[in-house]
């Protein structure tokens, strides 16, 4: 079983330990919330997202999964827990892996439609300034600090 099929069925059932056993100590992550990531990071961002997931659930249709590359198209449905609105984020994800590991995460979708759901009609008007999307961002970085002060071992949970 390749990396990505490992990786997508661990998020169905919300495994963020077994998903962090995927990165390799040098990895790195990129998505429009969370620019770049070192592996620590990446493996926090995993635990807070889907330890704090409600009603969650992902559909994968993997591309490619082999020993170096993995493509993957994915939709996650869930409820954004800052304003109890209904997501449906569809993503694409590109993974560099070396020697069984991910070295390199880049996921990408549309920002603007991600706020338009999750922010409501704020979302939709502004979601896609700089100014909105910087604030977004800036909201995920605190979140992601403040979660992992609350957190203080690497204990399967």
């Amino acid at each position: 079983m390749g990396i990505a099929q490992r990786f997508y069925d661990a998020f169905s059932v919300r495994d963020w330990y077994s998903i962090s056993l995927l990165y390799a100590e040098h990895a790195t992550f990129s998505d429009p919330l969370f620019p770049l990531l070192n592996a620590k990071g990446t493996r926090l961002m995993w635990k807070m997202l889907l330890s704090r997931a409600e009603d969650f659930e992902v559909d994968a249709d993997i591309l490619e999964d082999s020993a170096k590359r993995c493509r993957v198209n994915w939709v996650a449905r869930y409820t954004f827990s800052g304003t109890g609105r209904p997501v449906t984020n569809r993503v694409q994800t590109s993974m560099q892996l070396v020697a069984g590991k991910i070295v390199r995460q880049q996921d990408t979708f549309s920002l603007w439609y991600w706020s338009a759901q999750a922010l409501g009609p704020k979302g939709v008007l502004f979601g896609w300034t700089p100014m909105v999307r910087n604030k977004i961002r800036a909201r995920a970085s605190d979140s992601l600090r403040d979660f992992a002060r609350k957190v203080s071992t690497p204990e399967r949970g």
